[in-house]
């Protein structure tokens, strides 16, 4: 656990590196103040900034700024699901509104784009590696009175393209305690989508590899694809839903009765949702419905909820709560493993 820790905190270490630039972006809130920094990305409508004279990133309200010029490229993506590439300029006068903000493409085309319509914006580059955001967290728990002790590790990382993206996870969770065997829970996620040429759809395809003592499953493969629609996208709040199916193979330990492996299609009913309050907290939510169609009546669901609470810069404080189950398991089997976790988390790239 503590070389897995290890090894995060060096990738973190290069990443602050390989994502440092010039710190030259111009920014003009409402009230007349002049910011100079570095424009890392526009998330939950915060506006955030790495300047030369401030340790770690600030954050702005977007609703107040007046004024922004990089030369930097920027995915830019609109309330109605437009996704635009470019630096960013503010034509018009000073005071005008409403605010426009002009998304200079590569082909020289001008995109204005009225500033309460942007609702994120993420760096990107000719560089492979600067394209990437992401995240580790630690937590831990002990008590004295049973010598108890929980564990937690966890790893997101993030590559958005003009017209796609893709994200993968790692989170494990190892409890112990005397007397007890010590329970471990580990799982691989990784999606991808590409919008659809419709505003607000997308084709979207999920890979979850999970690993769970309390439910004697060695391995849990479930490979899903279909097509979403962005439900609500605004600097208030991210809410989609995707709906095709899925295929799940899982790898039972060995029991008195030997269960082998079970594979079972199934519709995939994936439901993501995001709710920001403005720099100080955020909700995310995660939901997995897969209704059994080789096998009728059988239902698998997972859940994965976090609740962050910024403490300054890139580090928040987080409680996490995860939960899988399947309502008939092979006899003699737990149809379910939940629980909850709590720890320090740090962003690294554009957020």
């Amino acid at each position: 656990m503590m070389l897995r820790a290890a090894f995060l905190l060096s990738l973190l270490l290069l990443a602050e590196t390989v994502f440092a630039r010039e710190r030259t972006d111009v920014i003009v809130m409402q009230n007349g103040d002049h910011l100079t920094g570095e424009i890392r990305s526009l998330s939950g409508g915060v506006l955030y900034i790495n300047m030369q004279y401030i340790l770690g990133t600030s954050s702005v309200e977007w609703s107040r700024v007046e004024h922004v010029e990089s030369h930097q490229l920027f995915l830019v993506t609109t309330q109605d699901g437009s996704v635009y590439t470019g630096t960013l300029s503010t034509g018009g006068t000073p005071g005008a509104r409403p605010v426009k903000v002009e998304v200079v493409e590569a082909s020289g085309n001008t995109v204005a784009i009225a500033q309460p319509q942007i609702v994120e914006m993420d760096q990107t580059s000719n560089r492979f590696l600067q394209r990437f955001n992401g995240e580790i967290n630690f937590g831990m728990i002990y008590t004295k009175g049973n010598q108890s002790t929980q564990y937690t590790l966890g790893s997101d990382v993030y590559y958005p393209r003009e017209r796609w993206a893709a994200a993968a996870s790692f989170n494990s969770t190892l409890s112990s305690s005397t007397g007890a065997s010590a329970s471990t829970r580990n799982l691989v996620g990784a999606t991808a989508m590409h919008l659809l040429p419709w505003n607000q759809w997308f084709f979207g395809g999920l890979g979850n590899f999970l690993q769970s003592s309390e439910q004697e499953i060695n391995l849990q493969t479930t490979l899903g694809a279909g097509v979403g629609r962005f439900l609500k996208h605004t600097n208030h709040a991210n809410i989609s839903l995707l709906g095709g199916f899925a295929w799940q193979s899982t790898k039972y330990q060995q029991s008195l009765v030997p269960i082998g492996q079970q594979n079972v299609a199934t519709a995939l009913i994936n439901a993501d949702a995001k709710f920001f309050r403005f720099n100080q907290t955020t909700l995310e939510v995660n939901a997995i419905l897969l209704p059994a169609i080789s096998e009728p009546g059988r239902l698998y669901f997972s859940l994965n909820t976090t609740y962050y609470v910024r403490i300054f810069s890139n580090l928040t404080w987080d409680v996490s709560f995860f939960g899988n189950w399947d309502n008939r398991p092979p006899a003699n089997f737990p149809g379910s493993d939940y629980g909850t976790s709590s720890g320090l988390r740090w962003t690294f790239g554009n957020r």
